[in-house]
C-alpha cells in the first residue's frame, strides 16, 4: 500500500528496505533478514511494519519530536522523512509534530514547496543553469555560502512551442515535459500553472495554451489538471531608455493555511491575489550603473537581477511589514548560478516560477 508518494530524488539519501520500493513509490520499513520466496518475504515485511505501528501514541509522538528537534538542517533532516515513510501512523505522527516553513523556517516534505515561506527571515536557495539542455535546478542552501552542495528541491526545463516559450517545473529532474509556465511571443508575459488545485474549490483553466502534462503527484487522491496560479509581465521599453527591466507579478497566494506538512490536508478554502513589483534601483554615479542592495547575496551585475516588493497597503492578510520588505530577490553569482531568496506569502514553487521568467532575452524590454 502506498502511504507516501514523492519523486525518487527527494528520498535519494533515505535508506530503503529491500523490496520496499516499486513503481515510483517509496516506503521505508525496518530492516529484516532476507526470506527465501517472494510471498514469504512480503508477509514478513507486513508483520514487521504492523509491529512498528503498534507503538503507543505518546511514545511515537515523543520519538518524532526528538527526531525533529535533532535534525535542524539537511541532510540530517532526511531522518524525519524516513520516519514519516514507515507506515500511516508514523506519518500522522510526523504531520502533527513537523511545523510548516511559515512557522519553523525549514523545508521538510515535498508539500512544503507549495506552502508559504518563512515569516521572519527569507529562505536561502540557489539555481543552477545548464545551457546545453535548457534545464534549471533549484537547491536549498545548506550553509551561509552563496552556493554549496545544496538540497535538491525542483527542476525545470525550457521548451519552444511555436512562437511561445514554455517551462515545466517538476519535483523530479527526469519528469520534465512541456507545459507549466508559458510566455507570449515577445517573452514579456508569462502565465504560471499548477498541475494540482492550489486551494479547495479551484477550477482548472480552460485556456488552450495550458496543457495537462505527466507529473508525479504528491497527493494521488487529488485529480491533476492545469490551474492558473499567477502571471508575470514585463513592461515594454519603446523609447529604449537606460534602465533595468520593469516587471509586475500577480500571484494567487493561500490565505488561512493551517496544516503543517500533510499533502492530504494541504488544500485551503480560498486564496487572495498578491500584486508584486520590482524594486526600483538607484543610479550609482561612481560605478555608472544601476544598483540594488542585495546584502551580499548577489555578486555579478546582470539585467536578470531583481527584487520584488509589495505596494503600500497590502499588508493584510499576509502581514507584510511595509513596501520596503523584499518578498523575493534573485541575482547572479556565477555564469550559471543564481541566488533565490523568498519569504511568505510566496512558496518555493511560486518563487522558482517567477525567477524562470527572468531568463532569456527580452528585446522589447531592454
Amino acid at each position: 500500500m502506498a502511504l507516501w508518494r514523492c519523486s525518487s530524488s527527494w528520498l535519494s539519501s533515505v535508506s530503503r528496505s529491500s523490496g520496499g520500493v516499486g513503481g515510483g513509490e517509496s516506503k521505508v520499513s525496518p530492516e529484516i533478514a532476507p526470506v527465501s520466496g517472494g510471498e514469504g518475504e512480503g508477509e514478513e515485511e507486513e508483520g514487521e511494519e504492523e509491529r512498528w505501528s503498534r507503538l503507543l501514541p505518546e511514545l511515537l509522538t515523543e520519538i518524532m519530536r526528538r527526531v525533529d528537534a535533532g535534525a535542524e538542517r539537511w541532510p540530517p533532516r532526511r531522518d524525519v522523512v524516513a520516519c514519516a515513510c514507515v507506515c500511516r501512523r508514523w506519518r500522522d505522527a510526523a504531520v502533527s509534530v513537523v511545523r510548516p516553513p511559515l512557522e519553523c523556517g525549514r523545508i521538510t516534505f515535498p508539500s512544503s514547496l507549495k506552502q508559504p515561506g518563512p515569516r521572519d527571515a527569507p529562505m536561502h536557495c540557489f539555481i543552477r543553469r545548464n545551457k546545453k539542455n535548457s534545464t534549471f535546478y533549484l537547491y536549498l542552501s545548506l550553509t551561509q555560502a552563496l552556493t554549496d552542495k545544496g538540497k535538491f528541491l525542483l527542476a525545470a526545463r525550457r521548451f519552444r512551442n511555436g512562437a511561445h516559450t514554455e517551462y515545466i517545473i517538476s519535483y523530479d529532474c527526469d519528469d520534465l515535459f512541456p507545459g507549466s509556465n508559458s510566455s507570449d511571443f515577445l517573452g514579456t508575459k508569462f502565465i504560471i500553472y499548477d498541475s494540482q488545485p492550489p486551494y479547495d474549490g479551484a477550477k482548472p483553466s480552460r485556456s488552450q495554451s495550458s496543457r495537462r502534462f505527466a507529473s508525479k503527484q504528491i497527493n494521488p487522491n487529488v485529480s491533476g489538471g492545469n490551474y492558473e496560479v499567477g502571471q508575470v509581465s514585463y513592461k515594454f521599453n519603446f523609447l529604449k531608455s537606460r534602465g533595468p527591466r520593469r516587471m509586475q507579478c500577480n500571484i494567487q497566494c493561500p490565505v488561512g493555511q493551517s496544516t503543517a506538512s500533510d499533502p492530504l490536508k494541504k488544500l485551503i478554502s480560498t486564496s487572495s491575489p498578491l500584486a508584486l513589483r520590482n524594486k526600483a534601483p538607484r543610479w550609482h554615479e561612481h560605478l555608472q550603473c544601476w544598483c540594488l542592495n542585495f546584502h551580499g547575496r548577489v555578486t555579478v551585475a546582470s539585467v536578470k537581477n531583481f527584487q520584488l516588493v509589495a505596494p503600500a497597503g497590502t499588508s493584510d492578510p499576509w502581514g507584510i511589514a511595509d513596501e520596503e520588505t523584499v518578498i523575493l530577490q534573485f541575482g547572479k553569482i556565477e555564469d550559471d548560478a543564481f541566488t533565490m531568496d523568498y519569504r511568505q506569502p510566496l512558496s518555493a514553487f511560486q518563487a522558482f516560477a517567477i525567477c524562470l521568467t527572468s531568463f532569456g532575452t527580452k528585446l522589447a524590454c531592454e
